[in-house]
């Protein structure tokens, strides 16, 4: 496989992973702003920070109101973490690589495009963004369902799965670093306003209801993070994630470096003791981490696109 066509499905993979995580953001926001009274409420810059575009987002804005936030969240064109932005680059990707992926698969791509394009205004009022946004998660969910069950599992399936898990391994720290910094330091006898913070951290990466199952306890913070680091069945989890990025660095030649450097990120998570982490301790642990995958995705690059 051509190196230009591997690194096409891998950022095309990326891509369509950034807008659904974007737009699942969106969505457990707004709710949780609805659940906790007025005075506690953590307004719209977590979601900014969580992107790690607070400094562009200042640049081009006054405030971190709702009207702003969610322009730059849906439809900014130079905005490097908007919905529109990923999905115009997702299909720029896959135009490309048509001959590579099913037809099916590209069509997908291309109308879940234009309809978030067509539609995106309603994304902006409380009456259209629930399913403006479901549409987004929903054609994201399709492309990848679409890609796994039609597209041939070879070396160009692993590029797609590396960047879609790479991608969801790097919004499950940020999500966690930031969401969890905004919890409220005055509520640590588990409160209700606590306990709906820390579901809203579950629910940003879908994981509430497996969370239940799977723990079975009350919402907890150790649980929590035990939970959305350790565990290795759940889908987004950060440490099953690295689990998915080795099976596919395994079938690929020239991986001891990148193979590497992904033992030593996952070492690191699974000797990290999450009950007993302050939130400082937290922050650097989390900085750590994704300085990790920084240099994964650097070595993949390095070994395979360049």
């Amino acid at each position: 496989m051509l190196s230009r066509v591997a690194e096409n499905i891998y950022w095309m993979a990326r891509y369509i992973e950034r807008a659904e995580n974007t737009a699942r953001l969106i969505m457990v926001n707004t709710n949780l702003l609805l659940d906790l009274p007025k005075g506690l409420q953590p307004g719209w810059q977590p979601i900014i920070e969580i992107l790690g575009t607070e400094e562009y987002f200042l640049q081009h804005y006054d405030d971190f109101n709702e009207r702003s936030v969610l322009k730059f969240l849906i439809a900014d064109p130079q905005s490097p973490s908007s919905i529109l932005h990923s999905l115009r680059l997702a299909r720029e990707n896959a135009r490309t690589i048509r001959d590579i992926i099913p037809r099916e698969a590209w069509e997908q791509v291309n109308d879940l495009y234009l309809m978030a394009k067509g539609n995106a205004t309603s994304g902006y009022s409380k009456k259209g963004r629930y399913d403006y946004l479901k549409h987004i998660v929903l054609g994201a969910q399709t492309i990848t369902g679409l890609l796994a069950g039609t597209m041939l599992h070879d070396v160009g399936y692993d590029f797609l799965r590396m960047g879609r898990n790479l991608e969801r391994a790097e919004m499950t720290t940020r999500i966690i670093d930031v969401r969890s910094a905004n919890l409220l330091e005055e509520h640590e006898g588990l409160t209700p306003f606590e306990n709906i913070q820390w579901m809203s951290v579950l629910k940003s990466l879908t994981a509430y209801q497996m969370y239940r199952r799977n723990i079975q306890v009350r919402v907890r913070r150790k649980d929590v993070l035990k939970f959305l680091l350790k565990d290795k069945k759940f889908p987004r989890s950060f440490f099953h994630t690295l689990l998915e990025v080795k099976s596919c660095l395994q079938n690929l030649p020239r991986n001891e470096a990148s193979i590497a450097l992904l033992n030593e990120v996952g070492k690191k998570v699974l000797r990290a003791d999450q009950a007993i982490l302050q939130q400082d301790e937290l922050h650097r642990f989390i900085d750590e981490l994704q300085l990790g995958l920084a240099d994964l995705n650097q070595s993949i690059t390095r070994t395979y696109f360049q």
